[in-house]
């Protein structure tokens, strides 16, 4: 079995990696001027009129971020899932995605930052970080799975209640559609300044997340027999519960609240990598990206006035696999020996 899991794993990456280049290059050639995708790879690197103004200056934006936010939140579900040991844990069920909108729409509708400030990313982060706090704290570090549930639903609710009062309090009707864009999620009309001001908290979330692989790894076995192995096991865990927290801000801050990718892609390579968290974390950083990239090209081909906004579309594909995710977890709760 385990030689059957090294063997699907040494392919998997290579696999992912080819399917999130198709992906990205879609992204580009995708789009109310469509173009081949051979042109818009080439309008990537060469100077083709028209074609690369389209490219670079429109696409190549948002399909830089949804690579980057869409891996860093498949590094996040997978990295907390293996902290905590439980299928479940992730942003979107810690409520960190409205925790960190609601964050970046006080800011706004305070008037304490622009939207391209820096203080807009702090915000969100801030934000992200007290809701995984106070899950984990309400919870408990070793809840169920309907503890872990309600505790995420609670902070969640009560963020997007928060965000629901500056809606009816704000006077102004253009303060209301950004705020609206924060709850709902898009990658719409984002430039290379959005990209400059998520990139690099992003990339720090991520590489946070990898340099715990070790310490995940020996978490799986117990608390004890990590400690005995020599891992710091408190250091392992506000560096998971902070990069992760960094990430979904900052991913908030320019795309708003995009749910359930942290929570998906972990389980769609689960399956070909085994339960070893360190094994999983690239695998569904990859499965993020991928999945992210899918959904941006999806929302612009869906016929619509107006383009749908992908928190919405990603919601609906995520749920479902939440629901599936808690019946089977029943099922092995009442299949397991008494």
């Amino acid at each position: 079995m385990a030689t059957g899991i090294t063997s699907r794993a040494r392919w998997l990456g290579p696999a992912l990696i080819g399917l999130v280049v198709v992906l990205a290059i879609a992204s580009l050639a995708i789009g109310p001027a469509r173009l081949p995708p051979w042109l818009a790879a080439k309008a990537l690197v060469f100077d083709e009129g028209s074609a690369s103004v389209i490219v670079r200056e429109i696409r190549l934006p948002r399909t830089l971020l949804a690579l980057l936010i869409g891996g860093t939140l498949g590094l996040s579900g997978a990295a907390l899932q293996g902290l905590l040991r439980n299928p479940l844990a992730d942003v979107t069920v810690f409520g960190a995605p409205q925790a960190a909108a609601l964050g970046a729409v006080l800011t706004l509708y305070f008037g304490w930052a622009g939207a391209l400030s820096l203080a807009l990313p702090a915000a969100a982060i801030l934000g992200a970080l007290l809701s995984i706090a106070l899950v984990v704290w309400v919870a408990g570090r070793d809840a169920g799975t309907v503890v872990l549930v309600l505790a995420g639903l609670a902070i969640g609710s009560l963020a997007g209640a928060a965000t629901s009062l500056a809606i009816s309090l704000s006077p102004n009707p253009f303060a209301v559609t950004e705020i609206v864009f924060w709850l709902l999620g898009s990658l719409e009309d984002r430039s290379m300044v959005h990209v400059a001001l998520a990139a690099p908290f992003l990339i720090a979330a991520m590489a946070a997340l990898l340099m715990v692989r070790t310490g995940l790894q020996a978490l799986s076995l117990g608390e004890e027999a990590a400690e005995s192995l020599g891992v710091d096991v408190q250091r392992v865990r506000l560096m998971t519960v902070g990069a992760s927290a960094v990430g979904v801000g900052a991913a908030v801050a320019v795309a708003g609240a995009i749910g359930f990718i942290g929570l998906v892609a972990p389980h769609l390579v689960r399956p070909l990598v085994g339960h070893d968290p360190a094994r999983a974390l690239i695998p569904a950083g990859l499965a993020g990206a991928a999945l992210l990239l899918a959904a941006d090209c999806a929302v612009r081909l869906i016929p619509s006035a107006a383009e749908v906004k992908i928190g919405v579309l990603t919601a609906l594909l995520g749920i479902p696999v939440f629901l599936w995710i808690i019946a089977r977890r029943r099922a092995e709760i009442a299949d397991a020996p008494a």
